[in-house]
């Protein structure tokens, strides 16, 4: 699982697309991306997020959504847009792990564990 925190901006993608790329390219991939600490998402965030569904499911994998709250910020962008029914979204109980609290900044990528990977 991959947790990201803070703003999901175009500053925020410029860090963290190349980290996802790694990530959606493998072969397989079964990706799970916390969404819960995303304070902001803006259409760079929104399309980084595409891009890696599109990738992923290119490659025979799959990617999943968690911490898609109502009213959240991601959840809000998803249904302006109509790409609400897009994503897999899977709710904490489907396995999620619980994600550590992060403050609003620019977005970073982290594991299950909080170790910033990006």
């Amino acid at each position: 699982m991959l947790e990201l925190r803070g703003e999901l901006d175009i500053l925020a993608v410029s860090v963290l697309s190349d980290r996802l790329d790694d990530l959606t390219g493998l072969q397989g991939a079964d990706l799970l991306l916390d969404v819960r600490a995303v304070t902001f998402i803006d259409c760079a965030g929104l399309s980084l997020l595409s891009r890696a569904r599109y990738r992923t499911r290119q490659r025979g994998g799959r990617l999943r959504l968690t911490g898609v709250t109502r009213g959240g910020s991601v959840a809000r962008l998803l249904r302006m847009t109509g790409l609400n029914g897009t994503f897999e979204v899977v709710s904490d109980e489907d396995g999620a792990e619980e994600p550590s609290a992060g403050a609003a900044g620019p977005a970073e990528v982290t594991d299950g564990a909080g170790t910033a990977v990006a």
